[in-house]
């Protein structure tokens, strides 16, 4: 990727450079559509992982990113959901195998600087895409393109701009979309973990009182945690040794790992839901946390974000194809139509999921509890729930 000159145009710019904001520049640079990423290089200290399911393997395959990484990931061929509440109406133990679906692995759990390594080296070698190793600093939208004006200085346009730029979007804020927020009183504990007995490739999703406790295998005897608790719980844990918290993490996961061993780093993150009132607006296109906001519940996060990427390339491309101007209305709705059922079917689930294992109602425990029963002994059903899962149905496989 080579420095582009100043002021100069381009028919889409990809304004963020996180796993969301890298996919899209490269499946649009890959689709031929002339594209800037506006994204400063930085090292991706974060140890976070991302468990990558199947239509996003798919994706990142056709964009010969996956290739480069899949050493480095570890299957997921099982998950298991145990009810580890204290209360009297419990849901069952339910247990998904992808054999079960014809599937070799429900997807791959992966550490994001590893993705992230191999989507910058596939980047680079894009002749169609270039790097513009600075920040944003203004955006703003008119009727034929998008004028973006980065820290230093430097000036380019775009007939359609993708804001990857997180939860607090300046793209988003440019084009006059509004976005609703809800904080949960719910925050995230996440850290890596080495263990003395296999995971055999599954996934153990605990469900507390105040959100679910996931290890997540990786490569080896290893795996990734997300802890959901309660604020003060979450920084208590993070205060403790790593001693007191692999004990604290053995008694949670009622030693099935054997004994602990934690990694270096941990990250507490506050959650929320957040959905913006338009996807699409003046000639930008939203993708990623720019887009959407969920709890790390069915790890739906980045997983819809790649399936945004591979929406807005395809249609850009189409237009383009077709003699059209991306950034046209025609392509912000057809964009926001392709989107729409995708991100508020997930946004329901993942939020009633989460409420009814919080609630302390009797009504909504009976109502999770038949749900779960239904699921252990439907066999029909539970496929169907764990195909909905991987992706939506109506995108195909």
């Amino acid at each position: 990727m080579t420095e582009p000159s100043s002021s100069k145009h381009y028919q889409a710019a990809v304004v963020g450079g996180g796993p969301a904001g890298l996919a899209a520049a490269i499946a649009l640079a890959q689709a031929g559509v002339a594209t800037a990423l506006v994204a400063r290089r930085s090292p991706y200290a974060d140890n976070r992982t991302t468990a990558l399911l199947g239509g996003s393997v798919v994706f990142l395959q056709s964009l010969d990113v996956w290739q480069r990484c899949a050493g480095d990931a570890a299957p997921l061929r099982v998950m298991r959901l145990v009810d580890d509440t204290p209360r009297l109406i419990r849901s069952p133990e339910v247990t998904f195998s992808s054999d079960e679906i014809g599937m070799e692995a429900f997807g791959y759990n992966i550490e994001n600087r590893i993705l992230m390594i191999a989507m910058e080296a596939r980047a680079a070698e894009l002749p169609n895409l270039e790097r513009i190793d600075d920040e944003a600093q203004t955006v703003i939208t008119g009727d034929d393109v998008v004028t973006i004006t980065t820290k230093d200085g430097r000036s380019l346009t775009a007939a359609l701009v993708a804001g990857a730029d997180g939860r607090h979007s300046l793209c988003r804020e440019a084009a006059g979309i509004g976005v609703k927020r809800r904080p949960l009183q719910q925050t995230a504990l996440t850290l890596n973990i080495a263990h003395t007995r296999p995971h055999r490739d599954c996934s153990n999703e605990f469900h507390t009182e105040s959100g679910p406790c996931v290890f997540v295998p990786l490569p080896g005897q290893r795996s990734s945690i997300v802890w959901v608790v309660r604020p003060d719980e979450a920084e208590r844990l993070k205060a403790l040794s790593d001693d007191q918290l692999a004990l604290a993490l053995e008694k949670q996961s009622h030693s099935i790992l054997g004994k602990l061993t934690v990694a270096p780093g941990r990250h507490v993150f506050p959650l929320a839901i957040e959905h913006p009132e338009q996807i699409a607006a003046n000639r930008i296109a939203l993708v990623g946390e720019a887009a959407h906001v969920l709890p790390p519940i069915g790890a739906q996060g980045l997983n819809m974000g790649l399936r945004d990427a591979a929406d807005l390339a395809q249609i850009v491309s189409d237009t383009l194809l077709m003699g059209g101007d991306p950034g046209s209305e025609t392509v912000q709705q057809r964009y926001a139509h392709a989107r729409r059922a995708d991100v508020s079917s997930r946004t329901f689930a993942v939020d009633m999921a989460n409420r009814t294992l919080l609630s302390g109602l009797l009504p909504a425990q009976t109502l999770r509890a038949a749900g779960m029963h239904l699921l252990d002994r439907v066999g029909p059903l539970r496929r169907f729930a764990m195909r909905e899962g991987l992706s939506p149905s109506w995108r195909g496989r």
